[in-house]
């Protein structure tokens, strides 16, 4: 399925990438339904049993996501189930996942908690995530401007 254009949607911010983002998949279980398929091809159940999400909501979530071009949907083997994956915008959100992730182990822990931590395959942490300019210089909020269209 391709993904919904621009013009059949109503956008809470029409010219701002982050607001057309969040509309997209700014609800908590769009994120994590985003955050579980990066894992692999998982079925309804498979969603549902490792979020615990209501069946409906969770219907109306992968119905969205998979008419916005995140997830695709196809047929197991069998053909009795449908698996859902991750298109090559759903995978591009990774790093959007690592971000939230990272924000969230310095900011939603207490020192000492325990969280779950993301490691390569070689098993080494992942380096924090910085944004940089096209030259490579450490950007911040206090260093760059949004240039607003029109």
């Amino acid at each position: 399925m391709t993904p919904t254009s621009s013009a059949d949607r109503e956008w809470t911010d029409p010219t701002c990438p982050v607001a057309r983002t969040v509309d997209l998949v700014g609800d908590r279980w769009s994120l994590l339904i985003v955050r579980d398929a990066m894992d692999g091809p998982a079925s309804f159940t498979d969603f549902r049993r490792r979020l615990g999400i209501a069946r409906n909501i969770l219907t109306d979530r992968l119905r969205r996501l998979v008419e916005h071009g995140i997830l695709t949907t196809s047929a197991t083997p069998s053909g009795k189930r449908h698996v859902y994956e991750l298109t090559r915008a759903g995978q591009d959100l990774f790093t959007t996942i690592v971000a939230l992730r990272q924000w969230g182990e310095r900011h939603a822990f207490a020192d000492g908690e325990p969280h779950s931590t993301l490691v390569g395959r070689d098993g080494e942490r992942i380096a924090e995530l910085h944004p940089q300019s096209a030259t490579g210089a450490r950007v911040t909020a206090e260093t760059t401007n949004v240039r607003r269209a029109g």
